[in-house]
């Protein structure tokens, strides 16, 4: 019978989640439940804790009992136990992608694809990274040598969303155990199916008592407690950028470490000598994977004068064959938006788009479901195009199944229309002239930048944007870094 089985297999019955602290499975103080809904049928299916700061408190002392141990018993040892919670993830691939997808509303098949080998990919990587962390050194000739420490701060918090939950989840926590610290988790508690799951691994894989304890509930209260808690040395927040501001106000006077990846408004930007086929299949991918929802998606698609009309309408008629439905079904492309509130949050900015003077060539309504998804939050993939720079549509995060299309003359005027946003995340460059690529890359208000592809990720590169975006890297030895405290040490001659 499968870790899941009562999860997974009967999905009918409602279930109440648990906490993970000191190692095991426990109800919250309060007693106090939160619904979890279906995105795809708009049903709730489970109950999960609504934890508040006592809860915190418990999974504290229990990190604090645990650090010694966990950061002094040498990478190796540390890499081990991570490298079977990362097979763990591999053996439960598709339960955890069946779980995904129900608390999501992303297709079966994207989550198999894409979510949860990710998730195992991060596990391994930071496993595995760890034990080839160098420290520097600098010589002082004829007079000393300079050498580097670096150790684990402590106790951390890592609080992830709800697009990519169990991707970004781990990729939170992986590097924070890999240093050595003990973790104190907040998963998003619109999607905490699979962060409940991943405890369960963890406990079959023999992780020790304490060094990861995973709180659910919502942000005012259990992470408003992990943030304050004068126990916690950092803070790695994945999240809107509201919420991460107020992250900073209460964190930085503490002064805690901060990594915040926030919102983006990121340009896909198409010059007339493009392969035109790339840059189609490669922008509908960009524009409408995962519902739109995911935080380095192309929402504001570029095209120079001389392409526009000819990618306009291969654009269109590669999103008339997408199908948005059931998530179970196989040949899914788009299943529902994350929650009735963000549903209705995304058709609002549609008709923001129409007052604003757009007009939609594709899309712009709500998607009714069939049989068990009747009552699902579903949205057509929608194109509008006839927008101006400074209008609302093409200056807010709308997080959704939502692109405009754009049209540019020069190469100085496109980079001016994608660095007017107060985002700078990422962003796609379509172009085969390498010079205009180098040239464009590095003028471009952006922390990633792709050319002729999308979401190519190397897990040894600086992730993370600049401006509204964010502050910090996360991603290879800049995530271990900011896990890790330096101490320089000199020896005199």
């Amino acid at each position: 019978m499968s870790l899941f089985s009562p999860y997974i297999c009967s999905m009918q019955v409602e279930q109440s989640l648990k906490n993970y602290i000191n190692g095991e499975l426990v109800e919250p103080l309060n007693g106090q439940y939160i619904d979890n809904v279906e995105p795809a049928t708009g049903k709730v299916y489970a109950h999960i804790p609504s934890s508040d700061a006592k809860d915190v408190e418990s999974a504290v002392q229990a990190a604090e009992q645990a650090f010694p141990l966990w950061s002094n018993v040498g990478v190796k040892a540390r890499s081990e136990v991570m490298l079977k919670i990362a097979a763990g993830i591999k053996k439960y691939q598709r339960e955890l992608a069946a779980a995904e997808s129900m608390d999501n509303g992303k297709p079966v098949a994207l989550a198999e694809l894409i979510d949860i080998p990710r998730a195992h990919d991060n596990i391994h990587f930071f496993a595995t990274a760890a034990e080839h962390f160098a420290s520097e050194s600098h010589h002082m000739e004829n007079l000393a040598i300079n050498y580097t420490l670096r150790r684990p701060i402590g106790i951390v918090g890592c609080i992830s969303p709800w697009n990519l939950p169990l991707y970004l989840f781990t990729w939170k926590i992986a590097p924070a155990l890999a240093a050595g610290n003990c973790v104190i988790a907040k998963p998003s508690e619109v999607t905490p199916l699979t962060a409940y799951l991943f405890s369960k691994i963890c406990i079959e894989a023999g992780l020790p008592k304490g060094v990861l304890n995973i709180v659910h509930g919502l942000g005012p209260s259990a992470g408003q407690a992990i943030v304050e808690h004068e126990k916690t040395k950092a803070i790695s927040f994945t999240g809107g950028t509201k919420t991460g501001e107020h992250i900073a106000r209460t964190a930085s006077p503490m002064f805690k470490k901060l990594s915040l990846e926030l919102g983006g408004k990121n340009p896909n930007i198409i010059f007339d000598d493009a392969d035109l086929a790339n840059a189609v299949a490669t922008s509908v991918k960009a524009s409408f994977s995962n519902q739109g929802q995911i935080c380095l998606c192309g929402s504001r698609i570029y095209i120079q004068e001389k392409l526009y009309h000819k990618f306009r309408d291969k654009f269109i008629a590669a999103v008339a064959k997408l199908k948005v439905g059931d998530p179970k079904e196989n040949d899914t492309n788009i299943g529902a938006v994350v929650s009735k509130e963000h549903f209705q949050k995304v058709l609002n900015h549609i008709e923001i788009a129409k007052d604003e003077g757009g007009q939609v060539l594709f899309g712009g309504q709500a998607v009714k479901g069939e049989g068990r998804c009747k009552d699902g939050y579903f949205i057509a993939p929608t194109v509008i195009e006839g927008l101006q720079p400074n209008c609302v549509t093409n200056q807010d995060e709308i997080f959704g199944p939502v692109v405009t299309l754009n049209k540019f003359k020069t190469e100085e005027e496109v980079l001016a229309l994608a660095n007017n946003t107060k985002y700078g995340l990422s962003a796609t460059i379509f172009t085969n002239d390498l010079k205009r690529a180098h040239r464009v890359a590095e003028n471009i208000d952006a922390g990633i930048v792709w050319v002729n592809t999308w979401l190519l990720r190397d897990l040894r590169t600086p992730f993370g944007g600049i401006k509204n975006s964010g502050v910090g890297r996360e991603g290879g030895f800049e995530a271990l870094r900011f896990f890790t405290e330096p101490k320089n040490v000199c020896i005199k001659y």
